[in-house]
């Protein structure tokens, strides 16, 4: 099967914390690879590429300047390491593009810019802003406040997530592995379809420094070729990479392509399906997951149960009666009112079809 041979216009980076650890001695550190992977980064843009870097490693930063030698299990002592890492982090990205006559800033996100549609469609202007000036954005998770990325560690999902926010053409998540390995040891070149399977190939980190490991970036790039983006996963110390990874030749290289859906998604439908968080579930019957699936609308007749608690206008995960979800969607009425009218016979609508994205 060969590359995809597109021109990528606009393209997500992620730096994987795995990349840095060995190099942090102390604060001066990240002399290879981050110093190689600035310079791909500064060739693109020069070419008139859009460059949008994800980065761990505030944590990771923070551990080595403080000479830790395991990753802090209170969550203080995380926000606190992750404060002093931060500032230093950006100070390298700072030095690195500035020597290449580029400008960066961070932009520091949290899943509360993602579940808020105002916010979210700011954080996307302010991104979009910065590429159209031509100066490199640096995103993070805001790991001094976020418990849940600290908790689990999803700054591959993040990259995904900030991929569907800018309309990206290409997702490339960098770390110290190859890409996905099969049963023997060797590379998957070419996915088309993330199946229990190939996530089954997977196995969760155990590097001090990094939580996730290769599910979580599995888990990535499927919301990226969900949402219609070629997702690639490498080995960002290989000399050159992104460069090869980019130049769109036929030929297939060293790393894991993850190739996108047929149907891509509208932004507004990025965001239902994937940027917010679903704050409840509602269970339904074979006729209504049919239905849906036909782009009607979702009405209460259909409706086995309802989960959790959520409000009108909330992101809500659409589930068949096995409880698997199929479908996300923004309900129409609160989960009190929805429980008020389950066993009626008369068909009140719950979501809209506008606001349903199969899954």
């Amino acid at each position: 099967m060969k590359q995809l041979a597109k021109n990528y216009k606009r393209i997500v980076v992620k730096i994987g914390a795995s990349l840095m650890r060995g190099q942090m001695a102390h604060a001066d550190c990240f002399v290879y690879p981050m110093n190689e992977i600035a310079a791909q980064l500064a060739d693109l843009i020069k070419g008139g590429k859009e460059m949008v870097v994800v980065s761990s490693g505030a944590i990771a930063s923070g551990m080595s300047i403080l000479k830790m030698k395991t990753r802090p299990k209170e969550l203080s002592s995380l926000q606190a390491t992750a404060a002093v890492g931060q500032h230093f982090l950006m100070s390298q990205y700072r030095k690195f593009f500035e020597t290449r006559g580029l400008n960066c800033a961070q932009v520091l996100l949290t899943w509360d810019d993602f579940d808020n549609r105002a916010r979210y469609l700011n954080a996307k202007n302010t991104i979009l802003k910065l590429l159209e000036l031509g100066i490199v954005p640096i995103i993070n998770e805001n790991d001094t406040v976020s418990t849940e990325e600290i908790k689990f560690g999803d700054n591959d999902r993040l990259s995904a997530l900030v991929a569907g926010l800018v309309s990206s053409d290409l997702l490339i998540i960098l770390s110290d592995v190859d890409g996905l390995l099969d049963k023997n040891k060797k590379i998957i070149k070419v996915i088309d379809e993330i199946s229990p399977q190939i996530k089954a190939l997977a196995c969760p980190t155990d590097k001090e420094s990094c939580v996730g490991g290769m599910i979580s970036k599995i888990e990535a790039a499927k919301i990226a070729r969900d949402s219609g983006i070629p997702g690639v996963i490498a080995n960002g110390k290989t000399k050159n990479i992104i460069l090869q990874i980019t130049k769109g030749e036929d030929t297939i290289g060293d790393w894991t392509l993850f190739l996108p859906r047929g149907v891509s998604l509208s932004a507004r439908q990025r965001w239902i399906a994937f940027g917010a968080r679903a704050k409840g579930r509602i269970v339904v019957d074979d006729g209504a997951k049919n239905a849906l699936e036909n782009r009607k609308s979702l009405l209460s007749v259909g409706v086995v149960a309802v989960q959790g608690i959520f409000e009108v206008d909330d992101i809500v995960s659409i589930a068949d009666k096995s409880e698997e979800e199929f479908a996300r969607g923004k309900a129409g009425v609160s989960s009190k009112q929805l429980e008020k009218v389950l066993g009626q016979r008369f068909a009140k609508e719950i979501i809209h079809c506008d606001n349903i994205v199969i899954l």
